[in-house]
C-alpha cells in the first residue's frame, strides 16, 4: 500500500500569445503513509508571481517535511497516524505554514527590493494519510477527493471576492483570517489539486459540485502502472489538448493523488 503522485503545470494559451511564462506551480512530498501537496497560482497583475507561486509551494513542502514526527508526537494518537488532526490543529498547523511562507515571501522581496505584493498568488494545501485528509485553501482554485466507496467532493468553494476576477492572496492582509480549513474523517483513495484555470471544465459551477468525468479518468490512470516517460506524455497531451485549450486560455497545474490499497 502506498501514495501514488504526479504534478504537471501548463502555460495558458493567452500567456503563449503575449510571451509570458507560467505563472502557475504545483508539487508534493510522500513521507512514509503521509502525503503533502501544495499548488499556488501567481496572481497575473504582480510583477515576480511566477517567483512568488514557487517559492510559496518550496516553503510549505519544507515547512511541512516533518508533519509524520509531528503526527506521531501527539499524545492522544499513541503512535498511530490513523487518528486525525482536529479542526483546531489543523487550523493551527495551517496558519503556521501561511505565516512562514508570507515570512519567506517577504524576506524574498526586501532581498530583490521589491513590494511583497510582487509575488502575490493563491495557494492550496493539503496534508493526508490513508485514513484522512486535512486542507487549507487561500484564494481560487479547487481540491477534490474521494474516499472510500464515496463520491468527489469538494473541500472548499473557491475564493472569488466581491468582483469579477477578484480574489484573496497569500500577500493580502487578510490571507490568514480568510484562510479555508477543513478535515475529512475517512479513508482517502484519490486527491486532485488545482489552479483555477480548470475549474471551469472540473466544477459544476452552478452548484459546486465536481464533474465526474474530468475526474475519473485520471484517477483511472494513477491506478494503472505506468512508466515516468508515458506519464509525463499522458498529462502534458491533456493539459495542452485543443480540447480543454478552446474551454480555458489559463495556466493550468493538476496534482493528482492516489492511495493504491492493493
Amino acid at each position: 500500500m502506498n501514495w501514488k503522485a504526479v504534478a504537471r503545470s501548463a502555460i495558458g494559451t493567452s500567456h503563449q500569445n503575449q510571451g509570458i511564462g507560467c505563472q502557475d506551480y504545483g508539487n508534493y512530498r510522500i513521507l512514509d503513509d503521509v502525503i503533502v501537496g501544495a499548488v499556488a497560482d501567481g496572481a497575473g497583475s504582480a510583477k515576480y508571481c511566477d517567483i512568488g507561486s514557487k517559492l510559496a509551494v518550496k516553503t510549505v513542502l519544507k515547512y511541512l517535511g516533518r508533519i509524520s514526527e509531528y503526527l506521531q508526537k501527539r499524545k492522544h494518537c499513541l503512535q498511530n497516524l490513523s487518528q486525525p488532526l482536529s479542526e483546531a490543529e489543523a487550523k493551527k498547523l495551517f496558519t503556521g505554514t501561511v505565516k512562514t511562507v508570507i515570512a519567506k515571501l517577504h524576506k524574498q522581496a526586501t532581498e530583490g527590493d521589491y513590494s511583497v505584493n510582487d509575488l502575490a498568488c493563491t495557494l492550496l494545501v493539503f496534508v493526508a494519510t490513508p485514513d484522512w485528509v486535512a486542507a487549507m485553501q487561500i484564494g481560487d482554485g479547487f481540491i477534490v477527493v474521494r474516499s472510500q466507496d464515496s463520491e468527489y467532493q469538494l473541500l472548499f468553494q473557491p475564493d472569488k471576492g466581491e468582483f469579477a476576477n477578484e480574489t484573496t492572496f497569500i500577500t493580502s492582509t487578510n490571507a490568514v483570517k480568510e484562510m479555508q480549513v477543513k478535515v475529512i474523517h475517512e479513508k482517502q483513495e484519490f486527491i486532485c489539486a488545482s489552479t483555477d484555470g480548470l475549474e471551469k471544465v472540473a466544477i459544476r459551477l452552478s452548484d459546486w459540485e465536481p464533474f465526474s468525468p474530468f475526474f475519473k479518468p485520471l484517477e483511472e490512470y494513477l491506478h494503472e502502472p505506468v512508466n515516468p516517460e508515458d506519464e509525463d506524455k499522458y498529462l502534458m497531451e491533456f493539459l495542452n489538448s485543443e480540447r480543454l485549450n478552446s474551454r480555458t486560455d489559463d495556466d493550468k497545474t493538476l496534482l493528482l493523488c492516489f492511495f493504491d490499497r492493493e
